[in-house]
């Protein structure tokens, strides 16, 4: 059976950075592959040359048997191309509808017909199981919903292939299912899928083969995934062997440090109280909207508090804004890192030093470059940052490495006593997933209270000395880690009616 999508020897080179480096595998229709590999292994850009945003510097690409050239998204639209990137596309001032329809808008007598464009997408919304009016502004939406909107245009434009980019990234476990579905339906009808996750049990559910990346580079292609041991995926993707990835290192911890009193405020149900200890890792888990981001963002001063109070080392913290949060020690690695916690057109260097600068200003006016330059090359090598130079921008890194420059920028903080992660490895690889949770184990030992809000209830159970569960924005449970086992934490996240009922084969984390 001949191959509807075919990279043969494909190349893109960016300055000091081979990207792919004659790439060469095929995919067939009615078959979903999956792309493995590394944060900045080439998966990413692969999709990129395939969707038209990037021209190949050498190889072919060839659809349905003939060879194409993209010059840009539209070309590669018109030719039967969908792509869901992994850093969404979408215009936040417009509506579900105009999202979903861009560039296909239907017109009445010249003008716009946004009530077709209602009925439209509401039928299409309907169809696949996704509860979202057509009306609402992206902007309004969450991450989550937003990554539907873009599931749903791309399944509208009636591509012949369709390629996925970590869509499940932010999605809640019924929207995972509705994705699910609609792969294996595509697939049915004849579709050429690729699938891109950093999630094997997702890969291994729904690949039929898959291609493993490293380093711009096609190390293997398995025709049969189902038959292919998890260990050898993953010491094919890095290289090496990962005996345990969460790197659980038990140690003792002190007093209190952190106390959260009473905080509230918008999208909390009710005063939520905690206590971090000095080296410790705090981990809060619960489905999506269950608070737990809303109420990091309160610790932080993101978000304005309706009550409550904050001590860190018996003093209180003072409210106004997250420069009082840092002056105070405590930092944030938000949820969404693209819209808050990168500055994309900044180089490395000037993300790492933007927070630290404001106490190493010489004369009080004047950056100090070399000073700042060093800094940076000391965590470009102690964070394992993939970056041909302190000065490339970051937008143009992988997100497991942005992810590793924000944790750059705290790290440097000098009075860092309280470090809050929000899904520190959404979207990464696992290679890069366990150089973040060493450094989270690191900045423990120093005695600084670590927080860890998570979907990934396995990345909860494996790092955390202990688990705090949220439920309907409130605190719902808290459990050491000895007691914490997959069936506990579900019991307390799920609503009533829907916990578990009997163990669930999932180990503890004791």
């Amino acid at each position: 059976m001949a191959a509807y999508l075919e990279f043969d020897q494909v190349c893109k080179f960016f300055p000091g950075v081979k990207a792919l480096n004659g790439v060469s595998f095929s995919a067939h229709a009615g078959q979903v592959h999956g792309l493995l590999g590394e944060n900045g292994a080439g998966k990413s850009t692969l999709l990129k040359i395939l969707g038209g945003q990037y021209k190949p510097d050498g190889g072919r690409l060839l659809v349905d048997g003939k060879e194409r050239h993209f010059g840009s998204a539209k070309d590669a639209i018109a030719a039967g191309i969908a792509i869901i990137h992994q850093e969404l596309q979408y215009v936040p001032e417009l509506t579900v509808a105009e999202n979903v329809l861009l560039g296909r808008m239907p017109t009445r007598f010249g003008l716009l017909d946004k009530k077709k464009a209602h009925r439209i997408v509401a039928e299409k919304l309907a169809a696949i199981g996704v509860d979202l009016s057509p009306d609402a502004r992206l902007a309004d939406l969450s991450i989550a919903q937003r990554q539907m909107v873009e599931i749903c245009k791309a399944i509208m434009q009636d591509a012949q292939v369709i390629a996925f980019d970590e869509p499940t990234s932010s999605l809640s476990h019924r929207e995972t299912e509705i994705l699910f579905r609609l792969v294996k339906e595509l697939r049915a009808n004849g579709r050429t899928l690729i699938y891109i996750s950093h999630r094997l049990e997702e890969l291994y559910a729904l690949c039929d083969a898959c291609t493993i990346f490293r380093d711009g580079r096609k190390i293997v292609t398995h025709d049969v995934m189902a038959d292919v041991p998890r260990d050898r995926l993953i010491s094919d993707m890095v290289g090496r062997e990962l005996s345990d990835i969460y790197d659980y290192r038990e140690r003792p911890y002190g007093a209190a440090r952190l106390q959260v009193q009473g905080l509230n405020g918008k999208h909390v149900k009710g005063p939520q109280s905690f206590v971090v200890h000095g080296g410790e890792v705090l981990g809060f888990f619960g489905l999506v909207g269950a608070g737990r981001s809303e109420l990091m963002r309160l610790l932080y001063n993101a978000d304005a508090r309706t009550g409550g109070t904050v001590l860190l080392d018996g003093a209180a913290v003072a409210t106004g804004g997250p420069a009082e949060a840092i002056a105070a020690g405590i930092v944030l690695c938000p949820e969404d890192r693209k819209e808050q916690g990168i500055l994309a057109t900044a180089s490395v260097a000037e993300n790492i030093n933007i927070s630290v600068r404001r106490n190493d200003l010489r004369g009080g006016l004047f950056l100090r470059h070399k000073r700042e330059a060093a800094l940076a090359d000391e965590f470009i090598a102690r964070l394992r940052i993939k970056t041909p130079h302190r000065q490339q921008e970051i937008r143009l890194l992988s997100g497991g490495n942005q992810q590793k420059v924000i944790l750059a920028r705290w790290l440097a903080e000098p009075g860092l006593k309280v470090l809050i992660l929000d899904e520190p490895t959404r979207g990464i690889d696992v290679g890069a997933k366990n150089d973040i949770y060493r450094i989270i184990h690191e900045v423990a030992e120093r005695g600084c209270c670590v927080i860890v809000v998570s979907s990934e209830l396995p990345e909860v159970l494996g790092i955390s000395d202990r688990v705090i569960v949220m439920r309907e924005g409130a605190i719902c449970g808290e459990l050491p880690r000895a007691q914490a086992s997959e069936t506990e934490v579900l019991r307390l996240a799920l609503p009533d009616g829907l916990a578990p009922a009997a163990p669930l084969p999932e180990r503890s984390i004791a």
